[in-house]
């Protein structure tokens, strides 16, 4: 049997859009009827987080998808060419449902927080290359946004930055393509969301040379007033980063059961708090860091003590904060490799 990969990505979607909007409605504890609130205490198992997640995993093991993609590599496998469509009399259902349960999990260990993981799962998957789930414009858009986002937030600038300006650039030259679509207003949602993550990525890693010029149009034209005001240190930019992360972030959940003493509190915003909280206070890090790159940038070399004094800072707190900004331009890769997010680079010469 064979099915369009439409239809087995909009399964896969709809399952984790369903325990997303499951776990969003039964964190909002206030005002539930006494029917609802025992019905919840009766089934408090109902869309279980593990048993969403084994589920998702059991399509990626049964399917013996992650050995067809390695097998791919080797030339023994056409499954990436053929679009994941068998052509010799097989069926595409198990090893597409099982490619589309791989950006799942991304998508929901996204909304949990852990982002390692979820690009971890994702790893089979070449993201630099065409692949099945570019097939799909869902199924492509949600891969790159939730793994741009998961690389923002681990500090993996770079390919955050990479990987949005391809999708926006992709989106800009055939969404009229797409005009007649249900999916026309996700799409358009999803592109200016990823306008405002890729705003961030900038303004904390001002790599502009990786962005298309096209994308960096209508980058500037849409943020680039605000993007201005993120390089200062102070309360307005700090609330500008609020502004955007707010906007383009995933709807984050707690997927654990709730409390049901008295008094009922909503709590379906507890995990967002939590996110923008690690988010802002990486912010404020990364701002105490940018006026050392502002001289950085200036000189080609620079004596400490010369620094020190245009910094207006002693020289062992000038050290604490050139190594700190070597800390915070550096990320550990998927790989366990270190790499850089920086622009400028440096290092010290104590020999003189």
């Amino acid at each position: 049997m064979q099915l369009p990969n439409q239809w087995l990505w909009d399964m896969v979607d709809e399952f984790v859009y369903q325990f997303q909007s499951f776990c969003q409605y039964r964190a909002k504890m206030k005002n539930k009827t006494e029917q609802e609130i025992a019905l919840l205490r009766q089934f408090d198992q109902a869309w279980n987080v593990y048993g969403v997640l084994n589920y998702l995993q059991a399509f990626v093991e049964k399917s013996n998808i992650i050995q067809i993609l390695e097998q791919e590599k080797e030339g023994l496998e056409q499954f990436t060419a053929t679009d994941g469509y068998d052509y010799s009399g097989g069926s595409n259902v198990l090893k597409v449902l099982g490619y589309f349960s791989m950006v799942g999990l991304l998508r929901i260990h996204c909304l949990l927080g852990d982002y390692q993981t979820g690009l971890k799962c994702l790893l089979p998957i070449d993201i630099s290359q065409q692949g099945v789930y570019t097939s799909v414009i869902g199924s492509h858009i949600t891969t790159i946004y939730h793994y741009g986002f998961a690389n923002l937030m681990m500090r993996r600038y770079v390919k955050a930055i990479r990987e949005f300006n391809k999708m926006l650039l992709y989106i800009y030259k055939t969404k009229q393509y797409h005009q007649k679509s249900p999916q026309y207003e996700q799409i358009l949602k999803k592109n200016e969301q990823m306008y405002a993550l890729l705003a961030i990525c900038l303004s904390l890693c001002p790599q502009t040379k990786l962005v298309e010029e096209t994308v960096n149009s209508q980058l500037r034209e849409k943020y680039g007033e605000k993007m201005a005001r993120m390089q200062r240190y102070d309360d307005e930019a700090f609330a500008i980063y609020d502004e955007l992360f707010s906007y383009a972030c995933p709807k984050f959940i707690t997927p654990s059961a709730p409390s049901f003493e008295e008094p009922l509190v909503n709590y379906n915003q507890d995990a967002y708090r939590l996110q923008l909280k690690l988010f802002l206070y990486e912010v404020k890090q990364q701002q105490l860091l940018s006026g050392v790159r502002t001289f950085l940038k200036v000189y080609s070399t620079i004596s400490l003590g010369k620094l020190a004094n245009y910094m207006e800072v002693d020289e062992p707190t000038l050290r604490t904060i050139l190594f700190s900004y070597k800390h915070k331009t550096h990320a550990v890769d998927s790989d366990g490799k270190i790499i850089s997010n920086a622009d400028v680079d440096f290092y010290i010469d104590d020999v003189s």
